[in-house]
Parts: structure tokens; C-alpha cells; sequence
């Protein structure tokens, strides 16, 4: 199947005084039409930067590399000008952010933000509009539209602010919805009415979904394929049974063993020891390499590439590649 989306050699740095920070490193992946992609990793590992860079809406002062290439439908976004971007931004390509309160004007009702993103997209009357925020709000679950059209985000609960988001990113019937944590601050059971409803809108629109996160257990069951960022890399892909069964990388199984089990016959759980490199620290060889329990001296300095180790599954790790010599 041809990709939807390409992303080829992503790197991202932020220029200062001596060598720039480089947040994201040769980052490479792709994602079907119809596919729910996974990316995860601890928070600081450059999730969101990625995410980010896909529409091009970096913060200010980020510089994408010169190999760097994100590939929708065939195009190459990173070398579109403003002006050809909006023709993908939101109709094409629409994200969610992690905070409704902060993404969500305070001092505007939410059926005028949503018609705001329909009339961004689509040349409709005010009518018309209306009548697409009342069956966006319907669609994503929201009870009684009519009455909640004219509420302030303020007047609704976390999880249904974060469906006023999805609602305003659908406004454009994107091809990929980017989930940004999407599940953020929310209790577990509106986590799970969340991911049910991508896995619903999914299911009904063909949308490609590429969910960032920092839970494996919320893509268990739900994910096509699990990407692993570590340090601004990605250190494994494979299909997410594959993953869940036999993770190949030493972090990947490092954030296995940190997840508490309910068949599990032991209370202790296994820490990853250390924590996440700053980008101005990054080590030198396999970046995992200072906190990895199975490290050998050639992981201190060779980078090790992300490979097939198995039907299906890649891992950017010279000991799971058989290579540790």
C-alpha cells in the first residue's frame, strides 16, 4: 500500500551559542491511509517536536535539517511555501493538542470556534456551518448539541473540552489526525470514551491517526504499528503484537517491566534507572547506552542503525541485531 504519510531522515535543532540542540534526530516513518500509528516514549524524548513538524508548526526559531523530508500524498511539505500549506493544514492534516483549556478560546462559545475551523476550509454560509458544528458536536459524542453550541469551554468538563478539539479538527475532514497525548489529565474511564471515540471516527471516516503518547498500555489493542522514541530517535518499530510479545529493544523492555501487571505474582516493579539525557547531553554511540543494562563497548561509540530483527520489527540496538562484537 502506498503511505499516506512519509517522513525521511526528520531532524530538528534550535541554533545557539557553540553546536545547535537537536531535539530530533534522523527521525524516519510512515503511516497508511486508514493506519493507527503509535509513538512512544517518556516525556522529553521529542514526541510532540515530531508531531509538530509534520503540518510545519514548529516553534519559533526551530530549523528543520536539509535532508529532512515529510512526504503526504506524495508532496513534500517541508518544501511547500505558507501560502501552498494551507491547502493541508487542517483539511488534510489536522492535530489535537494535549490541553483543551490552553487550545480553546476562554471568552468564545465553542460553536463559534468550531464554525471558525469549517469556514477556514470550506466556503459555507453561516447556516450551513451551523448546522455542520451541531453534527460535528453529535458525532463526538457530545449529548443535547443544540444546548451545548453556545457553552464557554469553561462550562464543560475536561473530557468533553477535548472533544469540542476533536470536533474542530474533523471540521476540515482531515486524511490524518495527529493525537497529541490526547488523554491527558483526564480520569480513566473519560481516557477510555477518548480513544474509543478516535477508534470510532477512525473506523467511520478511513482517517489515518498517528497517536502520541507516553502510555503503552492505552496502544495495547488498539495501535497497527508502535513506533519507540528514546532521545530523539526512534530506537524500535513493529507491529504492536509483535512489540507486546517480544520486545527487542533494552528500553522498549525497560518500559514493559515499569508497567504495573494485574497477573503479575510480584509487587516490586523495575525501574528504568537514570533519566533522559538533555539534547545538549546526548551521549555518544547508542543514546540508551548509560542507563542500558545489556551495554557493550560498542555501543559507547558506534550509533547503532535501526534494523530488521524480525518479521516485521526493527530495532536500532547492536544487541538485539546480533551485532554486539
Amino acid at each position: 500500500m502506498t503511505p499516506l504519510l512519509e517522513v525521511s531522515d526528520l531532524n530538528i535543532s534550535f541554533p545557539r551559542d557553540g553546536a545547535p540542540l537537536v531535539p530530533v534526530d534522523d527521525v524516519s516513518f510512515m503511516v497508511s491511509p486508514g493506519e493507527l500509528v503509535a509513538l512512544v516514549g517518556e516525556s522529553g524524548c521529542g514526541k510532540t517536536l515530531t508531531g509538530l513538524a509534520l503540518p510545519r508548526l514548529l516553534p519559533r526559531g526551530a530549523v528543520l535539517g536539509p535532508r529532512s523530508a515529510v512526504r503526504f500524498d506524495g508532496t513534500d511539505l517541508t518544501r511547500l511555501s505558507e501560502r501552498e500549506l494551507r491547502s493541508y493544514r487542517g483539511r488534510r492534516i489536522a492535530m489535537v493538542f494535549q490541553d483543551p483549556m490552553t487550545s480553546l478560546n476562554p471568552v468564545m462559545r465553542i460553536g463559534t470556534q468550531i464554525a471558525e475551523a469549517i469556514h477556514a476550509h470550506r466556503k459555507v454560509s453561516s447556516r450551513d456551518a451551523r448546522e455542520r458544528v451541531l453534527a460535528l458536536l453529535a458525532e463526538v459524542g457530545i449529548a443535547d448539541p443544540p444546548a451545548r453550541i453556545n457553552a464557554y469551554p469553561h462550562q464543560l468538563s475536561g473530557g468533553m473540552r477535548q472533544r469540542v478539539l476533536i470536533a474542530m479538527a474533523l471540521a476540515g475532514q482531515p486524511d490524518l489526525l495527529i493525537a497529541d497525548e490526547p488523554t491527558t489529565a483526564l480520569d480513566v474511564t473519560v481516557q477510555a470514551q477518548i480513544l474509543e471515540l478516535l477508534d470510532r471516527l477512525r473506523a467511520a471516516r478511513g482517517m489515518a491517526v498517528l497517536l502520541i503518547s507516553h502510555d503503552l498500555g492505552i496502544v495495547a489493542g488498539r495501535a497497527d504499528r508502535v513506533l519507540v522514541m528514546y532521545a530523539g530517535r526512534i530506537v524500535e518499530s513493529a507491529a504492536t503484537a509483535q512489540l507486546f510479545a517480544h520486545p527487542a529493544h533494552p528500553y522498549t523492555r525497560g518500559l514493559f517491566a515499569s508497567i504495573p501487571r494485574l497477573d503479575a505474582t510480584t509487587t516490586r516493579l523495575t525501574p528504568i534507572r537514570g533519566t533522559v539525557p538533555r539534547p545538549d547531553q546526548w551521549p555518544d554511540g547508542c543514546r540508551f547506552h548509560p542507563r542500558c543494562p545489556v551495554a557493550v563497548s560498542r555501543c559507547l561509540t558506534q550509533r547503532p542503525p535501526l534494523e530488521l530483527v524480525a518479521p516485521d520489527q526493527r530495532a536500532a540496538c547492536w544487541v538485539a541485531q546480533g551485532a554486539a562484537t
